[in-house]
């Protein structure tokens, strides 16, 4: 059980014992555990969120399996995180008990640093990371810091909302930075990927999914979602791209997609973890292509797409598990087998 302060009874809590479920990572690369710990304390200027649903990322899987050096243990994962206020701290406006809000993967920034200060957050050294460094969302309740909790639109229901706050948010920040590359590709047609087809295709993109050769299932809902062609990612597309992103967190999809791109395309590296990038020749990247990674994203990112979101409007695929599958759901994921996102719901 982890240790925390005890809080004061939370207002409209059904624990009367002050405790809540979550599920548990005590070490890398072993399962998760369910064990009822204190509901966390609000503190000055935090926000107690009670938990209605958890996207499942990636990134819990790369934190789980110690791809992701030194998290907070005994640690809670989940950045995907969607809920209601349930208490209030000191020094903190703006926000009323009951509203609905999201908490992203960056939880916490300084404030105080040149990044920060030039809307650069994401790139803050003193930035903490929700389900990382603290505790995230596969519990009842968590902990928020006001500035990265923003507001949800209320045509998505909480289900439908989760995988915006980690796929949607990390693939804008992506597609971002293509700019106005028309032939779009997108390596990997998981969660981030089938949201960003249809903001693409909706901005009048053309979109190229590449997915696990031979996977035919995926190539389908590829085109379901807005791809004008859907192949595996050992095969060239057959038009050159002006600007491709890569979803999955093989480096070897690195070289694949700077020979794909024309030159001036840009390759963007969407996830926060990748294996190593295999060498290649100069003349891969020469023409003034560009290769460029995206780290964490701003709270710019969160409020310019939670207002493009419901105008595309983006549909998420979704699967649902309960709080106490949460090992269930990772191991689903690692295996790709599901299309689309997928959502504790607590």
């Amino acid at each position: 059980m982890m240790p925390s302060a005890r809080p004061s009874r939370v207002r409209g809590s059904p624990d009367l014992d002050n405790s809540m479920r979550a599920m548990l990572l005590t070490a890398p690369r072993e399962p998760l555990v369910e064990e009822r710990v204190p509901i966390p304390a609000v503190g000055h200027g935090q926000l107690l969120i009670r938990v209605r649903a958890c996207g499942v990322c990636r990134t819990d899987l790369h934190v789980r399996d110690g791809e992701l050096g030194e998290p907070k243990l005994p640690l809670i994962l989940g950045h995907q995180i969607v809920g209601t206020v349930a208490a209030i701290g000191d020094g903190v406006d703006g926000f009323r008990e009951g509203q609905r809000v999201g908490v992203p993967w960056l939880g916490r920034a300084c404030g105080e640093c040149r990044y920060c200060l030039s809307e650069r957050e994401n790139l803050c050294d003193r930035a903490r990371f929700t389900g990382y460094q603290v505790d995230g969302g596969y519990a009842e309740y968590a902990l928020a810091e006001p500035r990265f909790a923003l507001p949800l639109p209320g045509s998505f229901s909480d289900v439908q909302v989760a995988p915006l706050l980690c796929a949607g948010l990390i693939g804008y920040r992506a597609l971002s930075m293509t700019y106005d590359a028309e032939r779009l590709g997108l390596y990997g047609f998981g969660s981030a990927a089938h949201i960003i087809a249809q903001v693409a295709a909706f901005q009048g993109r053309k979109v190229f999914a590449f997915t696990r050769p031979g996977d035919l299932k995926n190539q389908d809902f590829a085109r379901s979602v807005g791809a004008v062609w859907a192949g595996g990612s050992d095969l060239a597309p057959p038009e050159e791209l002006d600007a491709a992103i890569i979803f999955a967190s093989a480096g070897s999809l690195v070289p694949r997609a700077l020979r794909a791109v024309g030159k001036g395309g840009i390759v963007v590296c969407a996830g926060i973890h990748m294996s190593d990038i295999p060498s290649f020749p100069y003349e891969t990247l020469w023409g003034e292509r560009c290769l460029r990674s995206v780290a964490n994203l701003t709270r710019r990112d969160g409020l310019e797409f939670l207002e493009l979101a419901p105008r595309v409007p983006v549909h998420t695929e979704v699967r649902t598990y309960s709080l106490a599958e949460a090992n269930d759901a990772l191991l689903d994921l690692r295996n790709g087998a599901v299309k689309g996102a997928l959502v504790l719901t607590i």
